[in-house]
């Protein structure tokens, strides 16, 4: 690959901003120098901010993909370039793609068995040289699955399984303390009558009942088996992180009150909130603002969780919250990384892969310019 530079441009790192030139060669940062460039070959960026490209751990958009409407079902491999490329567009160089493992009901009928048929494409396009970010793999194991332990059982530690996240959705507790708001999202998304519904918590208790504990133990095992990160999911309670910390856990996905973030501080568990959150100003599901645990320092890491756009825009507001802008940017940069333990990426340094975005900035609002992959640019 042929040296390229880019100079008059604003450099991200991690405790600062500095004026210069970044000269990319073999995917590689191979220099960085303060000061505009004489080169003429040189890219001149007008005084654009440029940064690690970002890091997503837990985004359902891919799903999104795979079915577009109800009961429509695509094409994965259509569905994971359109994922893929939507992702460059927003900034985004690496996602821990997350799906589903154990199938649930969901109220009329039995959500489909899908991750490893995924798992297979995304390994696939990998190998293939078809997708333009760096895809790796996350499994959200519903605890309370009667076919959880089968699902697990189909992967193994070549299918590079970054994260492994345990999940428990059992209305009246975790992200769902609030039935009313459950109600409205259940009812609306499947069309079911009050009768349904009760119906549908019945049975999910029942579930929770039967097999959350075993299942639980099987989920960590699995996750040291596959050689992954343990993530836990909606922690609420003191108790439910003193558990997680148990289990070896580091991070913490959308922990829903100020006492479990408090509590995954602790123990040294990395907090990720929702982009979304932030940006709306507070949780769909009515749990604990992002914002308030930023204003507490409590804020660790950003995921576009549902909004794959929102990240970028989600880390320039958290940077006006903190007056900070490369603080800001590590939420979504080198702390994932550090989480996950990619140390090749996250950070502008010399011998770092070449993943990088340039944007500017109109009244808080990002206007991304580029993103770049390996030196590649790819949106």
């Amino acid at each position: 690959m042929s040296e390229k530079i880019f100079t008059n441009v604003n450099l991200i790192q991690e405790n600062e901003l500095f004026y210069g030139t970044l000269v990319v060669k073999d995917g590689l940062i191979h220099a960085m120098d303060q000061g505009k460039s004489q080169v003429k070959s040189a890219e001149d960026c007008n005084g654009a901010y440029l940064g690690p490209g970002l890091i997503e751990l837990h985004t359902d958009n891919l799903e999104r993909h795979i079915q577009p409407r109800p009961a429509v079902n695509w094409p994965l491999n259509h569905a994971l370039k359109a994922h893929d490329t939507e992702l460059s567009a927003c900034g985004i160089t690496t996602v821990f793609d997350a799906m589903r493992v154990g199938s649930i009901p969901n109220g009329k009928s039995r959500a489909s068995k899908y991750a490893r048929s995924l798992a297979d494409s995304i390994l696939e396009m990998k190998v293939s040289n078809m997708l333009k970010i760096s895809h790796f793999i996350h499994l959200r194991a519903e605890v309370c699955s009667e076919t959880l332990i089968e699902e697990l059982d189909s992967f193994s530690p070549s299918d590079q399984i970054g994260i492994v996240s345990l999940m428990d959705h059992t209305p009246g507790q975790r992200q769902f303390r609030d039935l009313d708001k459950l109600r409205a999202y259940t009812m609306g998304k499947n069309t079911m009558s009050e009768a349904d519904f009760q119906e549908h918590i019945k049975h999910l208790r029942y579930l929770n009942e039967k097999n959350a504990q075993a299942h639980e133990a099987a989920v960590v095992a699995a996750a040291h088996r596959f050689g992954s990160v343990l993530a836990s999911h909606d922690d609420t309670s003191i108790a439910h992180v003193e558990i997680s910390a148990k289990h070896g856990v580091k991070i913490g996905e959308f922990p829903t009150t100020l006492e479990a973030a408090h509590t995954c501080q602790k123990h040294n568990i990395a907090v990720m909130m929702g982009a979304p959150n932030l940006i709306r100003g507070g949780s769909h599901s009515g749990n604990i603002a992002a914002h308030e645990l930023a204003e507490k320092d409590l804020l660790n890491i950003l995921s576009s969780d549902y909004v794959p756009s929102s990240l970028l825009s989600a880390t320039i507001l958290l940077a006006q919250l903190w007056g900070n802008l490369p603080r800001a940017m590590t939420t979504v940069t080198s702390k994932p990384a550090h989480a996950t333990g990619l140390s090749d990426r996250g950070i502008l340094k010399l011998g770092a892969r070449a993943d990088f975005i340039m944007f500017k900035i109109w009244q808080n609002i990002p206007s991304l310019l580029g993103t770049w992959s390996k030196g590649h640019r790819v949106a």
